[in-house]
């Protein structure tokens, strides 16, 4: 039997469908916060599938989502899966020549977006010509342009009340060949969509429905596992859905029967009071960028937040430094602290073992090959992390980068992606850095994720990314963009150097430091090494 997301989906909502499914909690000061059953959250996917199909999206047309946190991203996230359109996810931070660039690359049939984003949609529809329907989520500010939108109930207190079986399921079978696109974050280049099988992402990306027990092989064995089991954990995926980690996240939690908890932007204060209010059992986020703010706040403004439900705090897609982990060692001392490791052209890979750098305990299906001949590397020799199996068919439109990212070895379909790593004896991964981002400096090779957790480790530095810029003598040489922790010591380059000359290697010591008020980063937390380069080198 073929796996499904949404055949999944509902099998679980039909056998749990009072169950709390979806808490969402707007805006500071904008009301009280949403709740949909299981049942409440599919009928409201239900009416928006079939608004999708009688408006002429067909089965594998794409869909973007351009979309805030929040009940719609969800409810259409689903929608998109039970009219067996491709749901693709749009970074809400680009503007209209990026919008267009996307809308145009991923073959968007429609697009559902916030109400905020209009202007920025009318700007980007001239460049993307396969683009007919679009679903506009709120009203938009006054003056602001109507580009042919249409109006469809959403899932408002009204529109779900009724609960399921309102207009049906009459969508027809599904398949396991669905797909899902999942659009990287493009900070290095031009964003590239992932193209995936949705039962390949079940198990790359979910753990087959059962990350620490026996994958499911059909929808009636989960739902008789969520059946079987009870209610009572809270998942929050707090950075921004659009990235592939929240929204595996959320569908982790569904296939447990749980309960999801959003809110619609990042705000650490607001977050430690949501995992007071709903009890809330699992954190998800990515890297420094997110959890360091949160435990400042932990430790400062909202010292009083009640984090005694939480079990799991979870990383994945940045690093966490070893200074962060110690921080929240000490103020949360019985939550345990995941720092994963996988990416969107994989799903799970493994997680860090405790100490410096980033050491993986890794899955049977990842491994480190030489780029060139595919074959494992020795123990202690440089190749780049690879992973079989359950991986994705492509990116879609660029057959080229597809043929270097994805092959075919042992029988088995492969993908190899862009981390530089080593292996020891003992199958421990230790992952050196994002070849793209190494700095070759007269002839050695230097990873700034090496140099940023030395960084880091300063009392005084609050944030860092390191480039390379150019250099007559060496090719380039290290620099790094540094925010200063507030309140903190003065810093200066010298005092930076000596800091990292106890820790590295002479050659990986930053020559240059510009101080910044703010590094900038995704809303997901991951670097921004083009911004940092183009600081790097007017400093």
């Amino acid at each position: 039997m073929e796996l499904n997301l949404a055949d999944l989906f509902e099998s679980v909502v039909d056998v749990v469908p009072d169950r709390e499914a979806l808490v969402y909690t707007p805006r500071p000061g904008g009301g009280p916060a949403r709740r949909l059953t299981y049942a409440q959250l599919d009928a409201a996917a239900d009416r928006l599938a079939h608004h999708l199909r009688d408006s002429g999206v067909r089965p594998g047309e794409h869909v973007g989502l351009h979309l805030y946190n929040g009940v719609e991203y969800l409810q259409t996230f689903f929608a998109c899966l039970k009219a067996r359109a491709v749901p693709v996810n749009v970074n809400y931070r680009y503007v209209a020549d990026e919008l267009a660039y996307l809308y145009r690359d991923a073959d968007l049939a429609a697009l559902v977006f916030d109400a905020e984003f209009t202007a920025r949609v009318a700007a980007a529809l001239p460049g993307a010509e396969r683009l007919r329907h679009l679903v506009r989520v709120g009203e938009p500010p006054e003056g602001a342009p109507e580009p042919g939108i249409v109006p469809v109930a959403f899932a408002d207190a009204e529109a779900t009340a009724a609960g399921a079986g309102v207009l049906g399921r009459d969508f027809g079978p599904r398949s396991g060949d669905d797909r899902i696109i999942i659009y990287t974050g493009g900070t290095t280049g031009m964003p590239k969509g992932v193209l995936w099988r949705q039962e390949d992402l079940f198990f790359a990306g979910l753990g087959g429905g059962a990350p620490t027990g026996e994958p499911v092989r059909r929808p009636e064995e989960l739902a008789e596992r969520v059946a079987a089991g009870g209610e009572g954990l809270v998942f929050f995926p707090t950075a921004p859905l659009m990235h592939g980690t929240s929204t595996l996240t959320a569908l982790i939690a569904f296939d447990y029967g749980q309960k999801v908890v959003l809110r619609r932007r990042f705000v650490p204060e607001e977050v430690l009071r949501t995992v007071t209010e709903e009890r809330v059992t699992c954190v998800s986020l990515v890297g420094d960028a997110m959890l360091r703010p949160l435990l400042d706040a932990l430790a400062g403004p909202v010292r009083d937040a009640d984090c005694s439900s939480l079990l799991s705090v979870s990383s994945s897609g940045a690093v966490l430094s070893e200074t962060v982990r110690q921080q929240f060692t000490e103020l949360l001392p019985h939550v345990a602290l995941m720092n994963n490791f996988g990416s969107s052209e994989s799903g799970f890979n493994g997680t860090a073992t405790e100490g410096a750098g980033l050491r993986l305990l890794v899955n049977d299906r990842t491994a480190v090959v030489d780029p060139v001949t595919y074959a494992p590397v020795a123990p202690g020799e440089v190749g780049r992390v690879a992973q079989r199996g359950h991986v994705p068919l492509g990116y879609h439109n660029d057959p080229a980068k597809t043929a270097e990212t994805f092959f075919q070895a042992d029988g088995e379909r492969w993908v190899l992606l862009g981390d530089m790593a080593t292996v020891d004896s003992g199958g421990v991964v230790t992952v050196l850095g994002r070849g793209s981002q190494c700095i070759n400096t007269g002839g050695e090779k230097v990873y700034p994720e090496e140099v940023e957790q030395v960084l880091k480790a300063h009392p005084d530095v609050y944030d860092v990314l390191v480039t390379g810029v150019p250099d007559g003598r060496w090719g380039y040489r290290v620099a790094a963009v540094v925010q200063p922790r507030a309140g903190g010591g003065p810093l200066t380059l010298e005092l930076l150097q000596a800091h990292c000359r106890a820790r590295l290697a002479g050659y990986k010591v930053p020559r240059r430091v510009v101080f910044t008020d703010r590094i900038e980063r995704s809303p997901s937390g991951k670097a921004d090494y083009r911004w940092a380069r183009a600081v790097a080198e007017d400093g």
